[in-house]
């Protein structure tokens, strides 16, 4: 029995994950694990129908990645938004940049440029608009104040929240909170 392991993007939440393995099951392959952007098969031999896999996945909103550095960035959006999205049972005030390279395994230089080449933005700029996501989400959930939100996020106030906040979406939080009608951009596509 062989392994392998394939990468996928836009798998950013448990609801991905269950319908990536669903799917490679469907397909015959033994799923071994599954985490977020990527996968690990058994197979009776190395053979692998990739077109077949990748029409599955494109067909369910994800796209296979075979190239190393596209592989690379993934994770290193996939770090981002776990980061992200697991604020409170993380530290978020911790070094973004020591994070990332001990998630990633690579040195922080050459991820960052990597990451600015391919992407257009900064891994900063990204980490920034995917934590004004999480603001809007947690605003639109009403369940924490402003100044809970900053120190979950790993804002240092709430005037810096607020700043940022305005920069990226052109409206205070507490406009935002009054109107909701600011469409969120589901994660995959927060760059866009």
């Amino acid at each position: 029995m062989a392994t392998k392991k394939i990468y996928i993007k836009n798998m950013v939440c448990d609801r991905c994950k269950r319908v990536v393995a669903e799917e490679l099951q469907k397909l015959g392959y033994a799923v071994l694990q599954v985490g977020l952007g990527e996968a690990e098969i058994a197979t009776e031999s190395d053979d692998v129908d990739m077109e077949q896999l990748r029409d599955v996945l494109e067909n369910n909103g994800f796209e296979l990645l075979d190239d190393r550095k596209t592989q690379l960035i993934e994770k290193v959006k996939l770090a981002i938004i776990e980061l992200i999205h697991q604020a409170g049972e993380q530290d978020l005030h911790i070094n973004t940049s020591d994070y990332i390279a001990e998630k990633v395994g690579l040195d922080y230089n050459y991820i960052s440029s990597l990451f600015s080449s391919f992407e257009g933005i900064t891994i900063e700029k990204y980490l920034i608009l995917q934590r004004v996501e999480r603001v809007k989400e947690l605003l639109v959930y009403d369940e924490l104040s402003l100044k809970e939100i900053a120190y979950k996020l790993g804002y240092s106030s709430v005037a810096h929240l607020s700043s940022q906040f305005k920069k990226v979406t052109g409206l205070t939080p507490s406009h935002f909170k009054q109107v909701k009608s600011a469409k969120r951009k589901t994660l995959d596509k927060v760059q866009e």
